[in-house]
């Protein structure tokens, strides 16, 4: 289990005496990474999230942006809607072999299908992790250059305790670093010091957190930014998430990819993207962290497959995987634009998306017979959940 050294506080009287030899050295307090009772739990689940050639279904839109998703089929923002929708999807046969963990919005994780049946239920039935979105979104950051800060702190553990008993094993909380804005030091201080409580306060209540500082694809700027950026963001969680002891066997990573602005006047290869990804990674993320999971980050269903697959070629210390969104469900909402008769149709297309990430997950994706659709980009500027 890591190790890892507390800090010692001294009073104004030990301050002032401090050079002073007074007696033997006193050795600083040593504290393990605790994630409580759950400890081998934690490890257990992440490893199964972590597993061969498969990955991640995030389905944890709130109900504003699925109700955006459901309003480009013709479709009405309704819990009747939505509900058909998650049922569509968490219902998909098969889709163990491909999907190891779905990512829930609150209203999803205590929904049923229409025969009475739990989602919860359905997910376990195909050895499919259930996982929670617990942060309360985004708000301005005072103090910063038009930056952001993710709220929800207050009464996490609690909520975190409910979503444990209702069946979710582990977490996901979101915030996010504007290249274009700076980012401030501010910026990304916030963003790391609040993952780190929260993945603390999940551990405590059994839930694994996934740990995502999204840097956006927002600017014109290079990779070579991108990668100065994603350095210095994941060092300032790494330091965060030891000093809040947290258990890093019993954390899921959630990285954006490294790559350039999506206004950037050069598009880069898979290959560049894969280099400058892992290069970060090596330098930042200790290899008892299970698995990493990639956001999509509104790329093409295509271009995240290829660059997942590109990073999958050699041998890494960790599980290199996918968490996406956008990239498994853009064909599956165009197929069944809201209709019943296209089902069945729309789960085939959800299967063959997983099937093909599954496959770069093992590094086997060729990217032979994809639609022209799955080609299509999805970058949104100032993208909200």
């Amino acid at each position: 289990m890591a190790m890892l050294t507390a800090k010692l506080s001294c009073s104004p009287a030990a301050t002032a005496s401090l050079g002073r030899r007074s007696g033997p050295a006193r050795r600083a307090a040593v504290v393990r990474a605790s994630a409580g009772s759950y400890a081998d739990e934690l490890v257990s689940t992440a490893k199964t999230v972590a597993s061969p050639g498969r990955g991640i279904l995030a389905i944890d839109e709130s109900n504003a942006t699925c109700g955006k998703r459901l309003a480009s089929i013709g479709l009405d923002n309704t819990e009747v809607n939505r509900q058909a929708y998650r049922q569509l999807l968490l219902t998909t046969a098969g889709l163990g072999e491909y999907i190891s963990g779905a990512i829930m919005f609150e209203e999803t994780l205590y929904q049923s299908t229409t025969d009475g049946k739990t989602f919860v239920d359905c997910l376990k039935d195909q050895n499919i992790m259930p996982g929670i979105k617990v942060d309360k979104g985004l708000v301005p950051l005072p103090g910063s250059n038009n930056e952001s800060w993710c709220q929800g702190l207050d009464g996490l553990a609690s909520r975190c305790a409910e979503y444990y008993k209702q069946g979710a094993r582990f977490a996901k909380w979101r915030t996010v670093v504007s290249i274009p804005c700076g980012p401030t030091a501010l910026a990304v201080k916030e963003a790391a010091w609040g993952l780190a409580r929260y993945a603390a306060i999940a551990q405590d209540n059994g839930l694994v957190p996934i740990v995502e500082p999204e840097i956006l694809l927002d600017g014109d700027h290079g990779i070579e930014r991108t990668l100065e950026v994603a350095e210095k963001v994941w060092s300032e969680v790494f330091f965060y998430l030891a000093e809040n002891n947290v258990l890093f066997e019993g954390i899921l990573l959630k990285p954006s990819m490294v790559t350039p602005g999506a206004e950037h006047k050069e598009k880069a290869t898979a290959e560049a993207i894969a280099h400058n990804t892992l290069t970060m990674l090596r330098r930042r993320v200790p290899p008892a962290v299970p698995g990493i999971m990639f956001l999509s980050g509104g790329q093409s269903e295509l271009e995240a497959t290829m660059n997942l697959n590109a990073m999958n070629q050699s041998a890494n210390p960790w599980h290199v995987s996918f968490s996406y969104a956008r990239a498994l469900q853009n064909s599956v909402l165009k197929t069944w634009q809201g209709r019943p008769e296209n089902i069945e149709a729309a789960q085939k297309a959800l299967l063959v998306r997983a099937k093909a990430n599954s496959l770069a997950q093992l590094g086997s994706y060729t990217g032979e017979g994809e639609s022209d659709e799955a080609k299509k980009g999805m970058f949104q500027k100032g993208y909200t959940y």
